[in-house]
């Protein structure tokens, strides 16, 4: 099956919140702050080092650069952030007791750190052109327990977040398989740089040293598809 990648992607992250809730519960007033807050700090360093990896994938730093500034204007334009954060606090309304910015921290942060990055594009590319879902198999297992430890943190939000994960690495999977062999390695690489570098945005926010409307950026991803092909 083309998606089972991604389903069991989602299901990683369903089982592995579902186990922070259940800590958090059994911990009643959920995790002491100075441990939640070393625990995120560590899991900014951790995405540090994993934006890291695909920084230097590609080799065109013009198109890099232009599909940040772009994708900045496109998202900003869009307001994809002020979309989403609405959602998660209809969502929060509807689902959870806790307070809103905890439950729309819980999920923008989970949504980004499980769909952004090398692992998400490589993996879904890979399930949609040969039907090889190892990368995707390895990305579960690390995005299992980092939900546990956001969900025990952050609260419910974070399950919601295998949500945009099925539509997200779903729709590059389908695309791959129709469109995929047009796109070439160097548009893939160029896709995994820019990707990368909103991973690190996002552990930049997770290390407290700045606050960026990341899902803003998120068209910038894209834009590689279209700025190879003119450049």
């Amino acid at each position: 099956m083309i998606l089972t990648g991604t389903l069991v992607n989602a299901a990683g992250i369903l089982l592995g919140g579902g186990a922070g809730l259940l800590v958090r519960r059994l911990l009643r007033r959920g995790v002491p702050e100075r441990y939640s807050d070393m625990v995120m700090k560590g899991i900014g360093l951790c995405t540090v080092y994993i934006a890291a990896t695909g920084l230097l994938d590609g080799s065109k730093s013009l198109v890099t650069i232009l599909s940040v500034v772009l994708g900045a204007v496109l998202g900003e334009r869009l307001d994809l952030d002020g979309k989403i954060r609405s959602l998660s606090a209809g969502l929060e309304r509807r689902f959870s007791r806790e307070g809103e910015g905890s439950f729309a921290q819980g999920f923008m942060a989970a949504t980004l750190l499980f769909c952004v990055g090398t692992m998400a594009i490589k993996g879904s590319l890979d399930g949609g052109l040969r039907g090889d879902h190892a990368t995707l198999y390895a990305k579960s297992v690390m995005d299992t327990i980092s939900a546990c430890i956001f969900a025990s943190t952050m609260g419910a939000g974070v399950l919601f977040a295998a949500v945009p994960v099925v539509v997200y690495q779903g729709a590059i999977t389908l695309l791959a398989a129709v469109a995929g062999p047009y796109l070439g390695d160097a548009v893939i690489a160029e896709m995994n740089t820019v990707g990368s570098l909103l991973l690190l945005g996002l552990s930049l926010d997770l290390l407290g040293i700045t606050h960026l409307k990341l899902m803003n950026y998120i068209p910038a991803m894209f834009l590689p598809i279209l700025l190879c092909l003119i450049l």
